[in-house]
């Protein structure tokens, strides 16, 4: 299974924000849509760096509550790993364990072109599992 499947069936729709916005307002986009990062971007889908829950804990905890006026670049995370749509689930997971990270954008020709999280690699690999134990138990019955 690969990154390109789980981006065709969930699609590449990626939140986004430029890194000269406020951190407040960073917040408030992940609070509405209820996710846990933002990819950074200088407008022309070129990935700057990512956003994480995480990232802005940080500077809150470092800052105080005058963090939410500083840009975004001063909390992003600026070196970013990115994944292709030819990584697989096993390699996807992987790289997320090393970084200990659970947000990875996916980089098209250079540009973003959608993102994966740990919870879309976790459900991908549960499907797999459950699809190969119907497949045994399937073979089993007719053997």
């Amino acid at each position: 299974m690969t990154v390109k499947a789980i981006l065709e069936s969930k699609g590449h729709d990626v939140f986004t924000l430029g890194p000269n916005e406020k951190l407040s307002e960073a917040i408030r986009i992940l609070t509405e849509n209820r996710i846990g990062a933002l990819v950074i971007t200088n407008g022309d889908r070129k990935i700057v760096g990512i956003l994480s829950e995480r990232d802005i804990v940080r500077v809150l905890a470092r800052e105080g509550a005058a963090a939410l006026d500083i840009p975004v670049r001063s909390a992003m995370t600026p070196k970013v790993k990115i994944c292709n749509e030819s990584h697989t689930v096993n390699e996807v997971m992987e790289i997320m364990t090393k970084g200990r990270f659970r947000h990875l954008p996916v980089e098209k020709d250079g540009m973003l072109d959608g993102i994966v999280s740990i919870g879309d690699v976790v459900k991908r690999r549960i499907e797999d599992v459950e699809r190969e134990a119907e497949e045994i138990r399937a073979y089993i019955a007719t053997a």
